[in-house]
């Protein structure tokens, strides 16, 4: 008979052993060695620690020792420091409101010590020498070691082999380890760290002399490629401030593998945080790639809790919208910050040009590189959709163009041989298969996929140029129904003046079916009922100014997409060189509206190479 059977008999209510409730404890704290040594690094960092060093053997599976120069303990609390929910680091609720250390619950040694032996070996610096703690036997030893203290833990989860079974290879384990101490690594410049398998050197990252150049650590630890393709991060607002590194949309890799967001120096994973990094992306990622980025956030620790779990490593913030569009707007500012410095930096140290536009110098044709476009254009998106139907491919160049003509701007004057070297872009040479326009910079050849890049020059201003309230709507002259769970009802009735704003006018026509009455009259034709479920699909998970910011976005981006000159048509030089003049004062002008590259750098070098000039 099943043991959950009516027949069972009652079991009498009892209180856990110790012993148990310490496994039961651990099973949440302790998933692998990589969390034996989050929590001990943790503890050493808490301690004042200048110098970590994790030794790891099998993996860390056999035994991991954390070794610090830090305060050390006092030998009479050293049998405290095993003890569940025993700690240092906070005595009231006041304290526990306000956590400014790693550590805080004071359960990890006890927890670690239920399924595994642990030693503690530990001097103050007014002892005359050290003391060590045997966990099982409870005896006190003299050891012999530095002020500071080290913590070994051997034969994890031997007393619960069944966990002991899930561990993977002692490769995978070992690479946990080391990432473990990457991410400590990252936010604390002015700590050593140095991670040993089997008695070698497996990782090390040394302290950094100036302590206010993050950079420096990020290059030790990321590599000096991400510092070459990413952007500085920066963000103000008195509570919160946010800083670190974005990398460009260039360098987006396949996996999330270079990710990593901290708060008030803890390394967090948080999805509200993840999804504004994300929509800052959203219009210059090509499909599934994934962005890097480094993001240090400081708040106000009682405007976020961080005894969510107990790995530490949730947050919850007392308003989560503030956050998210701090986070969206930190990024968006770094992607979009206008041509200032990469061609003078690349140009100074005789290297090539990345297909980077972030960090141009400005022309010396007197335009302002670093402002947005936005405040030369007044046009309205209703003016902007009713010339795009008049005029989907309007003559471009000196006499007018898509951009000028709509936007209002004067037409680009016709640029001849005499051309400053300080556009990046150069000057146009030539056209290619109706698609690609060649130009010849400082550096060397510069290859333009001319529908992409009108595409982002077009998108951008469109943006800049949305001045009106709401979308405009197309009726339906039969309403397009589809049938809804009772979540897109609910959601459609409780953001109806959301979905007005975007141009759709979705009501219940039965307790099980929505009706789609109008839909944006600059998507006349498209899918009317997908459209609506996605919208009400975010509406359901984001807040409401953000659902309306991005799906006008993406009007707008099928409007630019429609609205920039077609492959196959023949430009002149003159035509040409104003593409090249708008790509160098338009934000994001690296990808299009699609997440595609527009431009591409051949340098002088590596076309010598191609024709072995110099052997």
């Amino acid at each position: 008979m099943n043991a959950r059977g009516p027949h069972t008999p009652r079991r009498p209510i009892r209180e856990l052993p110790d012993e148990l409730i310490s496994q039961i404890a651990a099973g949440e704290v302790v998933e692998r060695p990589a969390s034996v040594v989050r929590e001990l690094v943790d503890n050493a960092l808490d301690a004042g620690a200048r110098e970590v060093t994790v030794k790891l053997i099998a993996g860390g599976i056999r035994a991991v020792l954390v070794e610090d120069d830090g305060h050390g303990l006092p030998a009479a609390e050293l049998p405290l420091a095993l003890r569940r929910h025993a700690t240092s680091k906070i005595e009231t609720l006041g304290d526990l409101e306000n956590v400014a250390t790693m550590g805080f619950r004071g359960e990890a040694l006890a927890a670690i010590s239920s399924v595994a032996e642990v030693s503690i070996a530990s001097r103050c610096a007014d002892d005359t020498q050290a003391r060590r703690l045997d966990a099982r036997s409870g005896e006190i030893t003299p050891a012999a070691r530095g002020v500071g203290t080290s913590v070994e833990v051997r034969e994890l989860f031997f007393s619960t082999p069944a966990r002991r079974k899930f561990l993977k290879t002692e490769a995978t384990e070992l690479a946990h380890c080391v990432e473990a101490v990457r991410r400590h690594a990252l936010t604390r410049p002015d700590v050593s760290f140095a991670v040993w398998h089997e008695g070698k050197l497996a990782q090390q990252w040394r302290r950094v002399a100036d302590q206010g150049d993050v950079s420096a650590r990020l290059a030790d630890v990321l590599g000096p490629d991400f510092i070459a393709d990413s952007r500085p991060v920066s963000l103000d607002l008195g509570v919160l401030r946010i800083t670190g590194r974005a990398g460009t949309p260039a360098s987006a890799r396949s996996r999330a593998d270079l990710q990593y967001v901290y708060v008030n120096g803890r390394f967090v994973r948080d999805k509200l945080i993840a999804h504004g990094v994300r929509s800052a992306y959203e219009d210059v990622l090509h499909g599934g790639r994934q962005p890097a980025y480094v993001l240090f956030i400081d708040i106000a620790p009682d405007r976020v809790d961080v005894n969510v779990h107990p790995t530490k490593i949730e947050v919850r913030f007392r308003d989560s919208r503030e956050v998210h569009q701090a986070v969206r707007r930190a990024v968006e500012a770094s992607l979009a910050e206008a041509i200032a410095q990469a061609t003078h930096d690349a140009t100074g140290a005789g290297s090539s040009v990345t297909s980077n536009l972030s960090g141009w110098p400005a022309p010396r044709g007197g335009f302002d590189g670093g402002a947005s476009t936005g405040a030369q254009v007044a046009l309205s998106l209703q003016q902007a959709a009713v010339l795009h139907a008049r005029e989907p491919v309007a003559p471009w160049g000196a006499a007018t163009t898509l951009q000028s003509h709509a936007i209002g701007q004067q037409p680009v004057a016709p640029i001849h041989a005499d051309v400053p070297d300080a556009w990046p872009l150069g000057k146009a040479i030539a056209q290619i298969a109706g698609i690609y326009v060649l130009a010849e910079n400082a550096q060397g050849l510069v290859i333009v996929d001319m529908h992409a890049a009108h595409e982002r020059v077009v998108y951008e201003r469109l943006k800049a140029s949305l001045t009106a309230s709401r979308i405009d709507a197309q009726p339906l002259l039969i309403p397009a129904t589809f049938a809804a769970t009772a979540a897109e009802i609910a959601t459609a009735e409780a953001h109806a003046d959301t979905l007005h704003t975007l141009g759709l006018e979705v009501s219940p026509l039965s307790p099980t079916v929505l009706a789609i009455r109008s839909q944006p009259a600059a998507l006349a034709g498209g899918d009317a009922v997908e459209l609506a479920r996605s919208v009400l699909a975010e509406l359901a998970e984001h807040e409401a100014s953000s659902v309306v910011q991005r799906a006008q976005h993406e009007i707008l981006s099928t409007m630019a997409c429609h609205g920039a000159v077609r492959a196959n048509r023949a430009l002149n030089l003159d035509e040409m060189n104003a593409l090249l003049r708008d790509m160098e004062r338009t934000e994001r002008a690296d990808q299009c509206n699609h997440g595609r590259p527009t431009w591409r750098q051949i340098t002088r070098r590596e076309l010598d190479a191609l024709f072995w000039r110099g052997r």
